[in-house]
C-alpha cells in the first residue's frame, strides 16, 4: 500500500528473489519512461522501495505520481 511521506508516495515492494525484483524494475522502467515521469527507487536483493514526487511541481505529489504509483500496482 502506497503511503504519503514527506510530500512522497512510497512503498516497498519485496520479491521472491534478485531476478524477480530486477523484472518488476525494468517493467516500472518502461511505464515510467512512457509517461516521463521517473520514481526514485532503491534495490537490494529481493526488496524495491520506490518514492514518487513531482520535482516539476516544487517535489510535492501530483496526479502524475498517483498516476504512476497505479499503473506499478498492477504490475505487482
Amino acid at each position: 500500500m502506497w503511503k504519503e511521506k514527506d510530500n512522497k508516495l512510497v512503498r516497498t515492494f519485496k520479491f521472491k528473489d534478485f531476478v524477480e525484483a530486477f523484472g518488476f524494475i525494468t517493467k516500472v522502467a518502461i511505464h515510467a519512461e512512457k509517461m516521463n515521469h521517473h520514481p526514485n527507487w532503491s534495490n537490494v536483493y529481493n526488496t524495491v522501495e520506490i518514492e514518487l514526487t513531482t520535482h516539476d511541481e516544487g517535489n510535492t505529489i501530483t496526479e502524475k505520481d498517483r498516476e504512476l504509483a497505479a499503473k506499478i500496482d498492477e504490475l505487482v
